[in-house]
This record gives structure tokens, sequence and C-alpha cells, in this order.
């Protein structure tokens, strides 16, 4: 089975392909599109996003489609930056972490989790999954480490001392929002491919 994933980073395609490749799809990246869509994330949640972003890929190619969305919750701050993490200040991952750090000079509870939401698409069927999973931890008082982008350099995953940034891509692949995400997508993808194979044959 086919399924698009509707984003334009390498990484994140390798490493989803990896997860759903033994259970029998086949993922095409994004990017290899001529023209990839920019869908404007217009949702109040990260379930929304993920769908608006599934759904209008699905329009476009005509085929299944996979998308996601994930940001960080900083509980001090009432949930942001929330789905707004990768644009609450103007600037590059740099710009953001200090932005952060910033707002936290006074605050005590330094608890945060990231989140990441993954929605597959089904076109033909009108069928929806969708998996969202959870990274608890804390943030750092200032940049550490060189690995990883976005926040990992002030996210210190719970059960470590470490920041993303300093732990590296290895325990982040095991440990993270968007690992277990893509963990769970898979294992409930199992079914519904089964279900849209035995549709298929049926018709």
């Amino acid at each position: 089975m086919k399924i698009v994933l509707a984003s334009e980073n390498k990484n994140k395609y390798y490493e989803i392909k990896k997860a759903v490749e033994p259970i029998g799809i086949e993922l095409i990246f994004g990017g290899d599109f001529e023209k990839p869509l920019q869908v404007e994330e217009t949702g109040k949640n990260y379930k929304e996003n993920a769908l608006l972003k599934a759904k209008a890929w699905a329009s476009s190619t005509g085929l299944s489609t996979m998308s996601d969305d994930s940001g960080l919750e900083v509980f001090a701050l009432k949930g942001l930056p929330g789905i707004h993490s990768a644009r609450i200040v103007l600037g590059d991952d740099s710009n953001r972490n200090s932005w952060l750090l910033n707002a936290m000079k006074e605050k005590t509870d330094r608890e945060a989790r990231f989140v990441s939401c993954i929605a597959v698409f089904f076109p033909n069927f009108e069928k929806t999954v969708i998996c969202e999973k959870y990274c608890y931890g804390t943030l750092a008082t200032s940049v550490r480490g060189d690995a990883g982008f976005g926040y990992d350099p002030i996210f210190i995953p719970e059960g470590y001392d470490k920041t993303f940034a300093e732990l590296g891509d290895n325990v982040k692949r095991k440990i993270s929002h968007r690992a277990l995400a893509i963990k769970g997508i898979a294992e409930m993808l199992i079914p519904v491919i089964q279900y849209v194979t035995e549709r298929t044959l049926d018709d």
C-alpha cells in the first residue's frame, strides 16, 4: 500500500519509512512531488493541524496521506508555545530557545512535554487513523548540546539529566514524542491495511 508523507523533511521521512515498511507500506516522500503543498495550519490543536495537512495532500495526490504536527508545551506558561512552537517568534531555533528561556526566568516549575500527533487519511474509504504521544521532562536553564534541532538543546527528558541535544539521535529515536507516535501509528495501521486490502479485493 502506498502512503504519501506530507512533509519535505528527509530525516522524518526515513524515520517513519523504517517503521512502516515491515507492515507493507510504501512511504512516498512529499518532497519528491513537483510542487509540494504548503498548507496553512489553522487548527486549534495538533490533531486538527495534522488532519488539515493529510486531507489537503490526499486531495492533491489522490493517495492516502500521512501527516504530523508537534510542539512543546510548558506547564508554567499554560501550554505555550504549543501548536505555535515553530513560529512563536520570528527567526530560527536559536531565537525561539532564547524566547523560551527568557519567559521562564522567574518560573520555578520547569515541567514541560513534547507532543507529536500523526494522522493518516484514506480518501477512498473516508477513514482516518490518529495517534498522539507525549514525552515528558523539564526545561534546562541554558542551551546545552549540539545535536538535534528545535527545542532539543533546552529539553531534558524524564529519567535523564541531559538535554536531547546532549543525548544525541540514538537516544532520541527511542524515547522522543515522535518516536513513540511513529511506533504507535504503525501498530494502529496493521488492522487498517487488512481492512483496506479486503475491501479492495471485494470490489
